[in-house]
């Protein structure tokens, strides 16, 4: 499947970011492929309208993936086979997710402590779906018990196509740092693409990571936030070893405005504004207001006018 891709810099699935809206910014810029927010099988076959909308997608943006998450190969299988009809690419696993509504469920970063429950939801997927199947996972759920090269194992064994991997365990959730000595031990034990997460913040990040873990691509998710162009810099890094200039704020601005017009709900865009208008002049002035805003219209002024 990783020839499908238009290139190895993914988009990371997060909760409450990776709408269409923003699937389509990061596609602008360069992202070779974007993934869903979690989808939750249960809520498929249970024929949630809220869950349904997260499967939309601009035609324009493929490949792309639809990430589920569950603890029941059963009901996984059944939501792969009832959205066999909608435009999408590949099928992603959720085993990562740290937060404790999903996984006091047993779903995300739990199956890390269930590998062979792990496995029969990889093999549940990979049977019911015609599209390749791919996991997302932890380098562990504590670091007394990180388990990311056994897991990747049984992800290949079970038919995964390709292995995503965040180099911090579950009891970590987002702080320290990632550890990308454990990312390439996943690399090194297994035949199938690699993908690595985590701390990627800069293009040179992105550069200095594929080069040393030796991972077949990167994952990249808060350094994306206001910042799409992490993806068009690092490709023209990889691409002519020059580091490509960052935008100035006008052009910021101008995406920051697309972004606006182009959703439904502009409560959504609050904290959106806030990520692309960081560090910009009066930028915490700026961010006091947005959130304030009771409209487009007053948040497109906000951001117009913002030197006046």
């Amino acid at each position: 499947m990783f020839k499908q891709l238009r290139n190895n810099l993914i988009m990371a699935p997060m909760a409450g970011v990776t709408d269409r809206f923003f699937r389509a910014i990061v596609w602008e810029h360069g992202a070779g492929l974007t993934v869903s927010e979690m989808v939750s099988a249960k809520s498929i076959v249970y024929q949630s309208k809220n869950t349904v909308k997260l499967l939309v997608n601009d035609e324009d943006i493929r490949p792309w993936t639809v990430q589920f998450f569950s603890h029941e190969p059963p009901i996984l299988a059944e939501a792969i086979k009832r959205l066999e009809a909608f435009e999408f690419d590949f099928v992603d696993i959720n085993m990562g997710c740290p937060m404790p509504k999903i996984v006091n469920n047993g779903e995300g970063a739990a199956l890390m402590k269930d590998p062979p429950l792990a496995g029969r939801l990889i093999e549940a997927a990979v049977k019911a779906s015609s599209r390749p199947v791919t996991v997302k996972i932890r380098k562990g759920f504590t670091g007394a018990t990180a388990n990311a090269v056994e897991m990747a194992k049984v992800a290949q064994e079970s038919g995964a196509s390709m292995i995503a991997v965040h180099g911090r365990t579950r009891d970590q959730y987002y702080t320290g740092l990632a550890d990308w000595g454990a990312i390439t031990e996943v690399k090194n034990a297994v035949t199938i693409p690699v993908i690595g997460n985590g701390d990627i913040f800069s293009p040179e990040d992105a550069a200095h990571r594929l080069k040393t873990s030796g991972c077949d691509g990167i994952m990249i998710a808060r350094g994306a936030l206001g910042n799409p162009w992490i993806f068009s810099r690092t490709l023209g890094l990889l691409e002519t070893g020059i580091l490509p200039p960052t935008p100035d704020d006008d052009e910021i601005i101008a995406t920051a405005l697309r972004h606006l017009h182009s959703v439904e709900n502009f409560i959504e865009m609050r904290k959106h504004l806030c990520w692309y208008t960081k560090g910009m002049h009066g930028s915490a002035e700026m961010r006091r207001r947005i959130n304030q805003a009771k409209s487009k219209n007053e948040m497109e002024d906000i951001l117009t006018k913002r030197g006046a």
